[in-house]
């Protein structure tokens, strides 16, 4: 954040990226960037698609920067198999290790080196030192690394007491709910400015291999000129905030004209809209003013009955069930899903999923696999699964809804824990936006 920020501050374009599936992380850089962080997740998406990705949004004149997740080395296997080192080679980019350097000073030269021989292949050109306790501290870690792997030290960042980015139980807090983001921002970029060598960084970004592009890099639009642009509603605020910039851009090149809306702010649903969107967030921090809101939760009700196709991803799951208990206090939600949720104090489920559809729904044909990813501390507290609403998922990996299976169905309506991208499965906008001109065209013959 404080890299990105401080480059922007110099007018530079910086272009971010978030490897691995995580929202907040990426919003976060975006507001330090000034625009979209598009995430690359090689679970999510095979390597012509994360080639793709980077390509379409890398551009020759700004600096790309791509936020590495966990270890360098690790990933999902013994192989190191979705790893921020894999991904790196994958990109042709040089690697810029940060390192906890809190009461080591020699042996983080001998880190260091383990990484360096790990994989030779992986290009790591520059180290920043974290969690110095002084001057001193940081001469002896400095010079042991530069002697004894080569390897240039680009800063130190010291110990500090102030913290600027405030956590909860997923992490930090994302930016649309904190008040102060703009000024987390300034205060990590002036960090930075002040303790990193930002031109010897910019060398080291100048020296990325040229990688081949992947044929036609840019998303191709499945739905015909010819079909009247259908309107898709898009809930997003601070209750439901996790959209990957993808899935967004993907609903505009299949066609569709996008309204965004919120429960927070408004009273009503437009009355013109085709389909809905629903992603993830926190309708658990902000549930008493969605119960209070009865206008929009009756309003979607009816829609819903009345076949509007909607797709609810966790948090948008959550608002389309009849309640959140919370401490004892039960919250209406929509109402649509006879679901009760209740809220655990540890993650319920946590980690890439891997899903089958076997039951009838109107996205995904039967027979498919999905590949996505969920992290949530809701849980199931009461559902019984009848004719109408059914589950469409069963579980090859992760938690998913209940009795490892996922992808609640009713009517033109699925919603489900698992997160997916777009771009690893483009599947999904075409199937919203298909619903969406079928539910158009079943309104205009009414």
């Amino acid at each position: 954040i404080g890299v990105i920020g401080a480059w922007k501050q110099q007018g530079k374009t910086v272009i971010p990226f978030k490897k691995g599936p995580d929202y907040i992380d990426a919003g976060w850089l975006a507001l330090a960037a000034g625009q979209p962080c598009y995430n690359l997740d090689s679970f999510l998406l095979d390597q012509t698609q994360l080639l793709k990705s980077y390509m379409r949004h890398a551009t020759p004149s700004g600096i790309s920067v791509v936020e590495g997740n966990r270890g360098l080395y690790d990933g999902i296997d013994m192989k190191g198999s979705t790893s921020t080192a894999e991904l790196s080679k994958l990109l042709g980019l040089p690697v810029v290790l940060c390192l906890d350097c809190t009461k080591s000073t020699r042996t983080m030269a001998a880190a260091l080196l383990g990484c360096l021989h790990f994989d030779t292949e992986v290009s790591i050109q520059g180290v920043v030192l974290n969690r110095v306790a002084g001057s001193r501290h940081e001469q002896i870690v400095r010079s042991s690394i530069e002697h004894h792997c080569g390897i240039p030290v680009i800063g130190a960042i010291p110990a500090m007491d102030s913290h600027q980015f405030p956590e909860r139980h997923m992490g930090l807090v994302p930016t649309p709910e904190h008040a102060w983001a703009a000024g987390s921002v300034n205060a990590v970029s002036a960090v930075v400015k002040a303790c990193l060598d930002l031109d010897r960084l910019e060398a080291i970004a100048n020296r990325a291999l040229a990688v081949k592009a992947p044929e036609n890099p840019s998303i191709e639009r499945s739905m015909p000129e010819s079909v009247e642009r259908p309107r898709i509603g898009i809930i997003q605020d601070a209750a439901f905030q996790f959209y990957y910039p993808e899935n967004i851009e993907a609903l505009s090149l299949e066609g569709a004209e996008l309204v965004f809306l919120s429960p927070l702010t408004q009273r009503h649903l437009p009355a013109d809209l085709d389909a809905l969107y629903i992603g993830g967030g926190f309708p658990e921090t902000h549930a008493r003013i969605l119960a209070e809101n009865t206008g929009f939760r009756s309003e979607l009700k009816q829609l819903a009955e009345a076949g509007l196709p909607i797709y609810a991803e966790c948090g948008g799951l959550m608002y389309l069930g009849k309640e959140i208990v919370l401490e004892d206090v039960s919250y209406p939600m929509a109402g649509v899903l006879p679901v009760v949720f209740g809220l655990s104090p540890k993650p319920k489920g946590h980690g890439y999923t891997v899903v089958t559809v076997d039951g009838k729904n109107p996205f995904y044909p039967e027979g498919m696999e999905i590949r996505g990813h969920e992290f949530h501390y809701s849980w199931v507290a009461s559902f019984e699964e009848t004719a109408d609403c059914r589950l469409a998922f069963s579980m090859k990996r992760g938690t998913g809804f209940m009795n490892h299976r996922d992808g609640v169905c009713y009517k033109n309506i699925l919603a489900t824990y698992t997160h997916i991208h777009a771009s690893g499965t483009p599947e999904w906008a075409r199937a919203l936006v298909r619903n969406a001109v079928a539910f158009r065209r079943q309104k205009s013959e009414l």
